[in-house]
C-alpha cells in the first residue's frame, strides 16, 4: 500500500537498493522506502555521533551522513541550550529500521502503534505500508512531536500523533496487531503487552545494565503471555523512565590486584552478555579501551567492582566480580557459547525472564560470591 507517493529522490533511491541487496528490505518496503526521502525528516542542524560526543555536520557532509547507513543525531541535552552536547534524540540507522520493520511483518490493514515518533520518519514507512489511518504514535517530548507532524503534513500523511509517555501506550487505539519501540526498554511495559491483539508482534530494543542492547521479537499468546527471541544486537536510546542512574566510585581502599586468564575479548559477544545479564543481575558491564588495552568494567550498587585489562584485574568491595564473571563465562562456553538467537525473553504479568533455546528454559540468577582475602 503506497499513498501520497512522493517523486523518488536518487539519493533515498540507492540507499533503498543497499539495503534490499543486503536482503533487509522486501520488494513492498523498497517501494516504500523508495518514495520517502530520508531528508525531508531530518531537522537542520544535525549531529553525527561520535564515540566521544556529537560532531556537527553542514552542507554536502549533512547529505551525505544522512544517506548512508547510519544514525544521525536530530536533539542534543532535550533541546536545552548550554548542555553537555549528548544525543537526545536521533534518526536511527537505516538498516536497524529496515530489521525491525522486516521483523515486524506488517500486512496492509494491520493496525500499528509506535512508540518514540522522533522525527516522524518510521512512522512515515508504516503510513506507506499498512494506511495513514491505521497508524498511531508517541512521543514524550512535545517539540519533537510538533516537528513530526509538520514532517509528516509535508508528506500529505496523517497518522494519529500523540505527546505522551511511551510506557502508558495509547489505549484509546487499541488494541493493535503491532508495536513497535524505537527507543530501548529495561522491562516490557504492562501497558504495551496489554495492548496488543492475541496474535499480536511487538519488536523492541531491549537494554539491560549487562548488555548494550538487543532487539527481540515478542508474539501474545492466547494466555496473554508475550513470548520470542532475541535476533540482533541493537544500540538505541533508552526509553526516559528506562535510564539509569550513575553510580559512585568505588572504594578505592579495598583493592586486591591479581592476574586473570580470562581475556577481556571473551566477554564482548552479545550471547555472552544476555546470558550473564540473567544470572548475575545487577550486576553492570561496559567494555572499551583504557590506554589502548580492551578492557572491561564491572560494577554492582553494593560498592564491588572490577576493571581487567590485558592479564590482569584489580578487584574493589564485598563482592569478586571478577570472579563470579569468570564462572559464569565457564557456564556459557559450556553451553557451546551460543549466539543471540539462541536466546528468548517471555513476558507474563507477574514480570519477565530470558531463557535459553526454549521458553522451558529460564535462565537462573546465581547467588553473589562475596570476596575472599580482604
Amino acid at each position: 500500500m503506497i499513498t501520497h507517493a512522493s517523486p523518488v529522490h536518487p539519493e533515498q533511491a540507492a540507499l533503498a537498493a543497499e539495503l534490499a541487496e543486503s536482503g533487509l528490505l522486501s520488494p513492498q518496503w523498497r517501494e516504500v522506502w523508495e518514495q520517502t526521502p530520508r531528508h525531508r525528516f531530518i531537522p537542520d542542524p544535525a549531529w553525527r555521533q561520535l564515540r566521544r560526543g556529537c560532531e556537527l555536520v553542514t552542507g554536502r557532509e549533512r547529505m551525505d551522513l544522512i544517506y548512508s547507513d547510519e544514525p544521525v543525531v536530530t536533539q542534543l541535552d532535550h533541546g536545552e541550550p548550554g548542555g553537555p552536547g549528548i544525543a537526545t534524540s536521533s534518526n536511527s540507522q537505516p538498516s536497524m529500521v529496515a530489521r525491525q520493520l522486516s521483523a515486524l511483518d506488517v500486512r496492509p490493514g494491520d493496525r500499528v502503534l509506535e512508540i518514540g515518533t522522533a522525527t516522524g520518519y518510521v512512522a512515515a514507512l508504516l503510513c506507506r505500508r499498512v494506511g495513514e489511518e491505521n497508524v498511531s504514535s508517541v512521543e514524550i517530548d512535545g517539540v519533537l512531536s510538533a516537528r513530526a507532524q509538520a514532517n509528516l503534513d509535508a508528506e500529505g500523511l496523517h497518522p494519529t500523533i500523540r505527546v505522551s509517555d511511551g510506557e502508558l501506550g495509547l489505549a484509546d487505539r487499541a488494541p493493535y496487531d503491532r508495536v513497535l519501540s524505537t527507543c530501548a526498554l529495561r522491562e516490557v511495559p504492562p501497558s504495551l503487552a496489554g495492548q496488543l491483539a492475541p496474535g499480536g508482534v511487538l519488536v523492541a530494543p531491549m537494554i539491560d545494565v549487562f548488555y548494550g542492547g538487543a532487539t527481540v521479537r515478542l508474539v501474545r499468546e492466547d494466555d496473554g503471555d508475550l513470548v520470542g527471541r532475541f535476533f540482533h544486537g541493537a544500540s538505541y536510546m533508552p526509553m526516559r523512565s528506562h535510564r539509569l542512574e550513575n553510580l559512585g566510585p568505588p572504594d578505592t581502599t579495598t583493592a586486591r590486584r591479581r592476574e586473570t586468564g580470562l581475556e577481556p575479548e571473551r566477554l564482548y559477544p552479545l550471547g555472552f552478555a544476555l546470558y550473564g545479564s540473567a544470572r548475575l543481575p545487577g550486576v553492570r558491564m561496559t567494555h572499551g579501551f583504557h590506554q589502548d588495552v580492551r578492557t572491561v568494567w564491572l560494577q554492582a550498587d553494593d560498592g564491588s567492582a572490577a576493571v581487567a585489562g590485558g592479564r590482569t584485574v584489580t578487584v574493589y568491595g564485598p563482592r569478586d566480580l571478577w570472579a563470579e564473571v569468570e564462572e559464569v563465562e565457564a557456564e556459557y562456553a559450556a553451553h557451546g557459547r551460543p549466539d543471540t538467537h539462541a536466546f528468548g525473553l517471555t513476558v507474563t504479568e507477574d514480570g519477565q525472564h530470558l531463557w535459553l533455546n526454549a521458553p522451558t528454559e529460564a535462565i537462573q540468577a546465581r547467588s553473589p560470591r562475596a570476596a575472599a582475602g580482604r
